[in-house]
């Protein structure tokens, strides 16, 4: 069969003092507490199947002056009765397919579209002018195309403003205006650093790191206007290229830097600071999931991690800037969980959760964010990558690692990872393969969750995929499968806008500032209100 193994599911770790045993661990969720391995063979994977059935509720007779007196008006009354359950049935289908964007008809025409019960969370098609999948999602909340980018937050779901910001290669910031429609550079003269941080800000980030201009003589472009407390699609004027032919390129962090660069092929502990974005998420007191910090405020990590009963944020502490098990230090609480809505436990496909924390991780040589991709950045097919985690060791084990442990994987081709010796075309493409296809070299349970990063030409260590899945640990012909950040970067900036603007509003309800703290906090949160 072609159905997917299930996810790398985590086992609980056996506390030093005093021994636990997996049933004692799990007793408090009675039903599917916390995950536990199941073998990913997809050859044995056997999936039920699902027969819908509809049952045609008949009413007892009623004594009516109009469908008794006669057989034929009996028959008559059967026949509107099912003629109106009919229609009914019809509008349910019709206005709740409107409720829930994953059901939508997208309406796509180009050769690289998803199916239909894929969520829109990026572009369907090669041409984003022909789908934008975010516009799709507008009909939920009648928004209309001229509202989108406009600088206006108009709809429901926010979704008009959300997907208007992104970085291009060499982070050039590339913003979509109502008045244009498509992603323009943005050109460098008169963005300071005021209009950087106001940008980091909309994305979700509490400020800019740096900027600088890079060589752009593009045909069409972007000016910049006096700046206002708006966003930054609404304070710009479409123009024929750069007046000094240079495009603003802007950091929100600082990003991936190790502060210890040893590292042995094949897998090994890792040193403190040699993965210092890697995180140890806690259910209840045991590791179930690794995590990444992409900033002070946000871990990325998979969706399957918090599946059923699991997706409460009380029950999750998130340990940072450590690399063994037995000294955690202070953990940080989290705020919200966001799983993406179109993941499937069937296919794992969309494997990828936010993580909002409570309070802002305080950076070190120990805790440091990795490096999101920008929006068109490849990873070329046997690049050296590595991954990292506390998960097992071992296939089947039954404990997790006491250490951090960090191996090179290999990216592997996506036709590759399809073929019938390998996954058997079950590979979407917000997924990427890596590891040996030889065997011995890939993560494994625990490791969920946790990152597959590259090396970029600066040195700076980038986020490519998220451990998700996977037949078995270092088998041959079966790598890891992670899911493919790229493809996904259009999800995370939106929810990552989306909760810190939903944190502004609840400071602005729940503080009672003086005259002048009024009068910059409405300056600060006026384009998150209107």
């Amino acid at each position: 069969q072609n159905d997917p193994p299930p996810p790398y599911y985590s086992v609980a770790l056996e506390p030093l003092t005093p021994p636990m045993t997996y049933e004692e661990v799990i007793s408090e969720d009675k039903r599917n507490g916390l995950p536990n391995y199941v073998p990913k063979d997809p050859t044995k994977v056997q999936v039920a199947a699902v027969v819908i059935t509809q049952r045609v509720f008949v009413p007892p007779k009623q004594q009516s002056s109009s469908c008794s007196t006669k057989m034929w008006m009996g028959w008559l009354c059967a026949l509107v009765g099912l003629g109106l359950i009919g229609m009914a049935i019809a509008l349910g289908v019709y206005y709740g397919s409107k409720s829930h964007p994953v059901n939508y008809e997208n309406g796509c025409k180009g050769e690289n579209c998803i199916q239909n019960e894929k969520p829109c969370d990026q572009n369907d098609c090669k041409d984003e002018e022909q789908n934008d999948a975010y516009e799709i999602m507008m009909t939920s909340d009648n928004c209309s195309r001229s509202m989108f980018c406009n600088g206006i937050i108009e709809c429901k779901q926010e979704i008009d403003e959300t997907n208007c910001v992104r970085f291009g290669e060499g982070r050039v910031l590339q913003v979509k205006t109502s008045q244009d429609g498509r992603y323009l550079p943005v050109c460098s003269q008169g963005l300071n650093k005021s209009y950087a941080d106001q940008i980091c800000e909309q994305l979700g980030f509490r400020r800019a790191y740096a900027l600088s201009s890079v060589d752009s003589n593009p045909s069409v472009a972007l000016t910049i206007r006096p700046k206002s407390p708006k966003l930054i699609q609404a304070l710009v004027n479409v123009s024929s290229g750069c007046p000094d032919n240079s495009a603003v390129s802007i950091e929100c962090t600082d990003c991936g830097k190790q502060q210890t660069v040893s590292r042995i092929i094949g897998g090994t502990s890792s040193k403190l600071g040699q993965w210092p974005w890697q995180v140890s998420l806690h259910y209840k007191g045991q590791h179930v999931c690794g995590g990444s910090i992409i900033s002070p405020d946000f871990v990325i990590s998979a969706a399957h991690c918090f599946q059923s009963l699991m997706n409460n944020p009380g029950n999750w502490l998130v340990y940072i800037g450590t690399v063994s098990q037995s000294s955690l230090g202070t953990p940080y609480r989290v705020a919200t969980i966001i799983k993406n809505e179109g993941y499937s436990s069937s296919s794992n496909d969309y494997d990828i959760a936010l993580l909002k924390l409570s309070s802002p991780v305080a950076f070190s040589d120990t805790a440091q964010p990795i490096c999101l991709p920008t929006v068109d950045q490849s990873f070329s097919d046997g690049l050296q990558c590595w991954t990292s985690g506390f998960g097992t060791t071992e296939q089947g084990g039954d404990h997790i690692s006491t250490s951090l442990m960090g191996v090179s994987v290999n990216l592997i081709d996506t036709r590759v990872c399809n073929s019938s010796k390998v996954y058997s075309g079950i590979i979407t493409k917000d997924m990427i393969c890596a590891g040996d296809l030889n065997g011995g070299r890939d993560s494994c349970q625990g490791d969920s969750g946790g990152p597959m990063m590259c090396q970029g030409d600066n040195g700076r260590w980038i986020l490519a995929g998220i451990t998700s899945w996977g037949s078995g640990c270092g088998q041959k012909q079966k790598p890891g499968v992670y899911s493919r950040v790229t493809s996904l970067l259009p999800w995370i900036y939106s929810k990552m806008q989306s909760m810190w603007r939903a944190a502004d509003a609840a400071a602005v309800s729940t503080r009672s500032p003086g005259r002048l703290e009024m009068k910059k906090l409405k300056q600060r949160t006026q384009w998150s209100l209107r």
